[in-house]
């Protein structure tokens, strides 16, 4: 009851305060009849309030996001239904939904009352510009009564996600090369006869794991036999995110580490539809972000772009190299980099070491920021020339296909020098 009273709407209070007014000018005046009129208005809002009050609504909600990952720019539709399961009816609800300011303003619902077992249904959209995972809701519902006196709030705690992608472009085919790479025992290799228990198994070596023995196999050829820790050799791919905050300029969309995350997804795409193994590094090395995803194409992609998603500025001063003792490292390494100091070549020297084969974007961070002044001796560019990569440079108006393009080229003909030099 102290909730219902409290949850007078201006409508009810006014009721009250007139009820309670004509009351007391009728006992002044000596107007019998008309205090039984102000006793009806100022009763009436007070009797609403106890019905609303003792009135035990249960309302469930249900709420669906399709699609739930989505490209920055493109809509999601959000389907709401709302149960009555309680036995009381209720009056008119009120939704409004709770969002982020990226994701427009908060919807607002007016639907007629529920019976028991009955729903109702309502939709709306919403769409990002920025990148990023947000959650919708909570729902918060208003049950008024039908003289709109009493107005109850209550809300639901659930939520729902919803990943918005950064924006990729489609990249041109481009000659990589030096990209196989894998573990185990050898390369595999095709067997003409024989089965492949031939193929898969070796000499027992002093120090193997006795569970390794394949005992068929010791026993038909007479000495014990173990099985090889064979993993197939992958084209593998490494795309390296400089995302620290002292090597990117700007703020918002138009800050230079937007324009790295879109290079980054682009190319992470690119090389997973074909047929590349693909890993994302940040310079924070998150385990997230390191794991080779080796699925299909379509799979591999969604969770490095979900990775990509969440990408923030990274405060450390020097990218983390823990990722670089990982077995298995090697292959195609692609970096997109901001603006580097001399203290990032050792770093950068490490890296085109472990690689096979070494390519850059270098992002023109001062064009994203030109009302700022221009940050001497830390051209990218220059830096990745001089510790063995191959780069490019990409401003906020260049098109990031060209430059991939141009990128290509430059492998092709580093290709064809070291051939004439052999």
């Amino acid at each position: 009851m102290r909730e219902a009273l409290a949850s007078l709407t201006t409508r009810g209070r006014a009721f009250l305060a007139a009820g309670i007014t004509t009351v007391v000018a009728a006992i002044v005046v000596g107007h019998s009849s008309v205090v039984r009129i102000g006793v009806l208005v100022a009763v009436l809002p007070l009797l609403t309030a106890w019905w609303v009050g003792r009135a035990r609504y249960r309302l469930a909600l249900v709420r669906t996001v399709s699609p739930q990952l989505v490209v920055a720019g493109q809509p999601s539709t959000v389907e709401l239904s709302v149960f009555n399961e309680s036995r009381t009816p209720t009056g008119v609800l009120l939704l409004e939904e709770r969002l982020p300011y990226v994701l427009g303003t908060r919807p607002r619902f007016v639907l007629e009352g529920l019976g028991h077992g009955w729903r109702r249904h309502a939709t709306y959209q919403v769409r990002s510009e920025l990148r990023g995972q947000f959650d919708i809701g909570p729902m918060s519902v208003r049950v008024t009564d039908p003289f709109g006196l009493v107005e109850l709030g209550r809300t639901f705690h659930a939520t729902s996600r919803l990943t918005v992608t950064p924006r990729t472009i489609s990249l041109p085919s481009i000659p990589l090369g030096g990209a196989w790479t894998g573990s185990g025992d050898n390369r595999p290799r095709a067997f003409a006869t024989g089965s492949a228990e031939d193929v898969t198994v070796r000499e027992y070596r002093r120090g193997d794991d006795l569970r390794r023995v394949h005992w068929r196999s010791s026993a038909r050829l007479g000495e014990l036999m173990v099985r090889r820790e064979e993993q197939p050799w992958q084209s593998r791919a490494t795309v390296f995110l400089d995302n620290r905050g002292t090597s990117h300029r700007g703020q918002g969309a138009a800050s230079s580490l937007e324009g790295a995350v879109s290079a980054a997804a682009s190319i992470a795409v690119h090389l997973a539809h074909h047929g590349y193994t693909v890993r994302l590094v940040t310079a924070s090395g998150d385990s997230r972000e390191t794991q080779w995803h080796s699925q299909t194409a379509e799979a591999s992609t969604v969770p490095l772009l979900e990775a990509l998603a969440i990408v923030q500025l990274d405060h450390s001063p020097a990218p983390d190299t823990q990722w670089l003792a990982e077995p298995g490292h090697g292959g195609l390494t692609i970096g997109v980099f901001g603006s580097l100091a001399d203290t990032d070549l050792p770093f950068l020297r490490r890296l085109q070491h472990h690689a096979s084969s070494s390519l850059a974007i270098a992002l023109d961070v001062d064009a994203w920021a030109p009302h700022l002044p221009v940050q001497p001796g830390r051209g990218a560019a220059t830096h990745l020339t001089s510790s063995g990569w191959r780069s490019v440079t990409l401003g906020p108006r260049d098109r990031l296909d060209t430059a991939w393009q141009e990128l290509g080229m430059m492998a092709s003909r580093a290709t064809a020098s070291a051939g004439a030099a052999r």
